[in-house]
């Protein structure tokens, strides 16, 4: 007597049908887990960029303002009165996600000795699938988001 042994045609496309279904379900969710968690880290690399800025103002490093520019793809931290005006050799840049879009308040600059900002607001960080998170400083440069 001989024996069939194996999978028939029916159960493989059954087995390829079923790992379908699940990779179409799970890839949204997993694009829109990756895309929280990258604005979730801009929001924190914004938060403490803010906070090393108000402090080495506070401190008086350089005897000069510091400050913080939120661009696309990049926050720098600089030395100076102005992002235009800064001394480019004391620059900080740090990456983020290029797929998050800062707007409002996109530059932040702290007075020297006191760490206050010179302008108060929120900078809003958008990711594309549309949620968003807001950091908000005062004017006693307090951060909250």
């Amino acid at each position: 007597m001989k024996s069939n042994t194996g999978f028939t045609l029916l159960e493989i496309l059954l087995s390829i049908a079923l790992i379908s279904i699940l990779v179409g379900v799970s890839l949204p969710v997993y694009y829109t887990l990756f895309s929280r968690n990258d604005l979730d880290v801009a929001k924190n690399q914004v938060s403490q960029s803010l906070g090393r800025a108000s402090f080495l103002s506070g401190a008086s490093v350089g005897d000069t303002n510091w400050g913080v520019k939120v661009l696309s793809g990049n926050i720098v931290i600089f030395k100076g009165t102005s992002y235009s005006g800064r001394d480019t050799n004391y620059d900080e840049i740090y990456g983020i996600s290029s797929s998050i879009v800062p707007s409002g308040l996109s530059e932040v600059v702290f007075y020297k000795m006191t760490g206050y900002p010179l302008s108060t607001g929120s900078i809003i960080l958008t990711s594309t699938n549309g949620e968003t998170r807001t950091i908000t400083i005062n004017s006693k440069g307090s951060v909250s988001y």
